[in-house]
């Protein structure tokens, strides 16, 4: 059967057109670093003023970056900071790219969470008191040089920490002032105090997907200003 002329130059432009975006366009593919590993979380607002974005995770798969799963995001009530510029008890989300070094929960840990998990108890803090020796650590039992009224009794926190991972934000070498106690988890009212926060139902997904094994990491970042997220 021959084809007409304009059968033809039909036929053509669906052989050109590309089955989907190049993988340059893929956020991950734009990083400046995405930490090693071939699992990312990407947290992006559209501006250093936002309290809400979108958090998408990502899989690398035969040198790709496929999109896993994606979930509207709350930010800090003052918006994102550059992490390295960020002061203690500002309510802003620090920038960067980070390490997920271990969940927790005052819930158990879903099946098929793979991630370390600590489970909160009556005694389990976390010290954000500058002249403490566990400053920006879990703590069980509270140590005495760690003050109660500048720290988190986690399970005052029941509902928003039910399910939580670890943002590795100033966590490594901490910095006094810069911040303590960034996490990824559930919703409460409204923006967070500088945490990043999704569903209950995003939380628990998160938890199956995230593999230990795979060194995953989350970039957090705006779509604008001197924070976006290609940078990190």
């Amino acid at each position: 059967m021959r084809l007409g002329a304009a059968a033809l130059a039909s036929a053509s432009l669906l052989a050109l057109a590309p089955s989907g975006p190049p993988p340059a366009t893929v956020l991950p593919a734009r990083l400046a670093d995405t930490g090693g590993g071939s699992q990312l979380l990407t947290a992006e607002a559209p501006r250093p003023n936002a309290t809400s974005g979108t958090l998408t995770w990502w899989d690398l798969r035969g040198g790709r970056w496929v999109r896993a799963g994606s979930a509207p995001a709350r930010f800090g009530a003052r918006g994102l900071v550059e992490g390295g510029a960020r002061l203690q008890g500002t309510n802003t989300t620090p920038t960067g790219l980070y390490e997920l070094p271990y969940a927790f929960g005052t819930r158990a840990a879903p099946r098929g969470t793979s991630m370390p998990y600590r489970r909160v108890n009556k005694d389990s803090w976390w010290c954000q008191d500058n002249a403490s020796r566990s400053y920006n650590r879990w703590t069980e039992p509270r140590p005495a040089d760690c003050r109660a009224k500048e720290s988190e009794h986690l399970i005052t926190y029941a509902g928003q920490y039910a399910h939580a991972l670890v943002i590795g934000f100033n966590y490594e070498r901490p910095v006094r002032g810069r911040g303590a106690g960034i996490f990824l988890h559930v919703n409460g009212d409204g923006p967070t105090a500088g945490c990043i926060s999704v569903s209950k139902d995003a939380m628990r997904r998160l938890l199956t997907w995230a593999d230990p094994a795979r060194a995953p990491h989350i970039a957090i970042g705006t779509t604008t200003g001197t924070t976006t997220i290609t940078r990190y």
